[in-house]
């Protein structure tokens, strides 16, 4: 039986209502494929949840909200058949993998390495853009910003970028960037050509204007989460891919990742991640785990359920904080975060991004499917890195196929 999560299913207003099932709950020559796509308009307003912030407006941590076990310096790899993983199948799964052009699949349960292989001369410190996968990186390093007290992302974005005081953007609050509703100004031509080229991606992005109120429009709008740069860098006083090493990439031993910058030593914060297998499956397990590394809060347990657990934005039930969610209800495009012919398709349906997986399973998705897969119900998590397609064509691999970890290889629980 699948699983349910406990979260809402927020669809738009003029939409029925899902039936609520209770259950458990700098640029390169590729720089223009870097980058994300819009996924869908509509009418609607974001939820009037002011307490998003607090801990009690959210649901519980699911049943493996604290992994067993972690790495160190090395990771321990164990028999699959140990930890609950049938091995032919993830054999069948790998072999699908490889011929979907991937360079890497990790599986990690128990806080292990159940299955690893490595494709088209690469290895596992080969590192490699992980595009809006960067996303949900910037994600948590808001989290552990309002963690620290730095900001509140129930706050204007004008509180740190301001000359939006005073223009229709002073009402953009730091939710609506994390949740891809800010209703900045956004087109193809803008998000894949403009900002990609622009010497001061941050300048660029903070300079665009408003082109409807937050919450009526939702789309996959990297020059807005561009914008998060200067929130992020104004709010701790620190660039924010350093504040990434710092607070994230260095305490979860990701010693093959790092943030980049553009020409003006802005920090990419919509898609400048360079990365491994093994270290974004420690970022995975990071999520998994509450936000805890080796008993050490990296970032809230709160802020990962808000981020994870609950759809952001009624306008998209696959969306919480730069995070895809696998929630049911009325959902923009996927396929535009994997597939730049897919960005400009603002076709909202209902559904959910992988139906045959459970509700609660969560990813971090970049262009040409790179994939960080986790599943708190069996305590999975999955890594695909691959070929960077601007537009992936069959045979590929994305979050659908790593999915069939969780569907058809896991046997039973750990041990």
């Amino acid at each position: 039986m699948r699983r349910r999560s406990q979260c809402s299913r927020h669809v738009r207003p003029d939409a029925h209502r899902v039936r609520r099932r209770a259950g458990r709950s700098g640029a390169t020559g590729l720089a223009l494929a870097a980058v994300l796509g819009v996924a869908a308009c509509g009418g609607g307003s974001q939820p009037a949840d002011a307490a998003r912030d607090t801990p009690s407006a959210l649901p519980s941590a699911g049943p493996a909200a604290a992994a067993s076990q972690q790495p160190g310096a090395e990771w321990e790899t164990v028999d699959p058949a140990k930890v609950g993983l049938d091995p032919a199948a993830l054999a069948e799964i790998a072999k699908t993998a490889e011929q979907g052009k991937s360079n890497c699949l990790l599986v990690v349960r128990d806080g292990r390495i159940a299955g690893e292989w490595y494709f088209r001369g690469t290895d596992a410190n080969t590192a490699q853009q992980v595009f809006s996968v960067t996303k949900s990186v910037t994600s948590t390093l808001t989290g552990i910003a309002q963690d620290e007290g730095d900001l509140k992302i129930s706050e204007s974005a004008s509180t740190w970028i301001p000359s939006w005081k005073g223009t229709p953007s002073e009402v953009v609050t730091v939710r609506d960037l994390l949740s891809n509703s800010s209703g900045r100004r956004w087109s193809v031509d803008i998000d894949y050509n403009q900002l990609v080229r622009a010497a001061d991606q941050t300048a660029f992005a903070v300079g665009l204007d408003q082109a409807s109120p937050p919450g009526q429009v939702w789309a996959y709008n990297n020059s807005a989460i561009q914008t998060l740069q200067q929130v992020l860098e104004g709010a701790t006083g620190q660039d924010p891919a350093a504040f990434a090493e710092d607070r994230l990439f260095g305490p979860l031993g990701m010693a093959h990742t790092s943030m980049g910058h553009d020409s003006a030593g802005n920090a990419q914060t919509y898609a400048g991640v360079t990365s491994t297998c093994r270290d974004l499956a420690r970022f995975g397990l990071l999520a998994l785990s509450g936000g805890t590394w080796h008993g050490k809060q990296i970032v809230s347990a709160d802020w990962l359920r808000a981020a994870t657990a609950t759809s952001s934005t009624e306008l998209n039930a696959a969306y919480g904080y730069l995070w895809w969610l696998n929630h049911e209800g009325v959902i923009g495009n996927p396929r535009a975060a994997t597939d730049l012919s897919q960005v400009d398709d603002q076709t909202a349906v209902r559904g959910q991004l992988v139906a045959a997986a459970p509700d609660d399973m969560f990813w971090a998705i970049g262009l040409g499917n790179q994939v960080v897969q986790v599943d708190p119900g069996s305590g999975t998590v999955v890594v695909r890195l691959g070929t960077p397609e601007v537009t992936p064509t069959p045979p590929t691999f994305g979050p659908a196929e790593a999915s069939r970890v969780v569907t058809e290889a896991v046997t039973g629980p750990v041990g």
